[in-house]
């Protein structure tokens, strides 16, 4: 048997990324990032699954009317609870007969001092940024290792979880638990061709970004990063379908980073 490899094969990437027949199920699905990444994996032909907060129920009916309802399925679902997670992947599961690709956009936080940090307030961002992709992640692994088709899960972290930034305390612990996460993830799930890969934006201009980063405090930390300015949620959702679709099938345990240079520092 000749050792030699025929360099001219092609693996078959898609490059125009079609993700026809695909399903995606994506969490804070009502958010910025969520939204922006919704609208290009739809354009690819995915259908989407929406998990959303019972606090966000009244903007269900708003965000329903800009997409087809026979491609998109809204599902109330507490990221946070084992039960409320179970539930929502089976009624997935149920609607789409498929799970291929998990996109964990939910995502909470509250800047701090460490000393300023009460428990109940590390416990939620905890709860939120950590434990709600860990039980998401394995909901969705269990029925893409069942079907035993592969599968795509991206979680979204943050620069807070590779470099220190002040009153971040409780959201780095997440988000760098997070990555940790997901190298155990990616390496456990690589024999079931379930590649797990996380994307690590700055402040990314959503509304929750906004919000947090508006006045001086922005403008100060736009000047920490060397391209000068924030990301939009398009350019978060570009990575996201790169991740979707068969051209990062070589890619597993990865972080990309998508901070303007902030940890080059």
């Amino acid at each position: 048997m000749s050792n030699e490899y025929d360099v001219s094969l092609r693996y078959g990437v898609e490059s125009n990324t079609d993700l026809s027949g695909k399903v995606a199920v994506v969490t804070g699905g009502l958010g910025g990032i969520a939204m922006a990444s919704n609208e290009m994996l739809l354009a690819k032909g995915a259908k989407l699954a929406l998990l959303y907060p019972a606090f966000e129920h009244g903007k269900v009916s708003d965000v329903a009317g800009q997409f087809d309802a026979d491609r998109v399925q809204f599902v109330e679902c507490d990221v946070t609870d084992p039960a409320s997670v179970e539930k929502a992947f089976a009624a997935v599961e149920a609607h789409y007969g498929r799970i291929d690709i998990l996109v964990n956009c939910a995502g909470y936080v509250m800047l701090q001092p460490v000393l300023e940090t009460e428990f109940s307030e590390w416990e939620k961002q905890v709860a939120v940024n950590l434990t709600g992709p860990f039980l998401c992640s394995q909901a969705a692994a269990r029925r893409m290792v069942k079907a035993g088709k592969g599968g795509k899960i991206i979680n979204i972290a943050s620069q807070a979880a590779s470099i220190a930034i002040d009153n971040h305390v409780a959201y780095t612990s997440a988000k760098a638990g997070l990555l940790g996460m997901t190298k155990v993830m990616a390496k456990e799930f690589a024999p079931h061709k379930i590649n797990v890969n996380t994307l690590s934006p700055t402040v990314v201009l959503t509304p929750m970004g906004e919000k947090a980063w508006r006045g001086e405090k922005g403008e100060a930390m736009k000047k920490l990063i060397p391209l000068g300015r924030f990301a939009y949620t398009d350019e978060i959702a570009a990575a996201v379908l790169f991740f979707a679709g068969n051209g990062s099938d070589m890619i597993t345990g990865a972080d990309l980073m998508i901070d303007g240079g902030f940890t080059i520092w």
